[in-house]
């Protein structure tokens, strides 16, 4: 398999979790107060959002490199 053909099959399974996963979450741990033996921590919640978008112009330039990369076999 060409390298330019297993770039444009991650490239489509990339898009294709961005469109299923609208975004991703995780909790973020901070310190707010550091004074010898005392310590406080927060936990704080974060979302990143995923553009539609962005996984539609990865599946479509996945599909882009896997034409390319025939082509370029033949």
């Amino acid at each position: 398999m060409k390298p330019l053909t297993i770039f444009g099959v991650m490239l489509i399974a990339i898009g294709i979790a961005g469109l299923a996963i609208d975004n991703i979450s995780f909790t973020e741990r901070k310190t707010i107060v550091d004074a010898g033996p005392l310590k406080v921590t927060a936990d704080e919640q974060r979302t990143i959002p995923i553009p539609t978008v962005a996984g539609v112009i990865a599946v479509v330039a996945g599909v882009g490199l896997l034409f390319m990369g025939r082509r370029a076999q033949s």
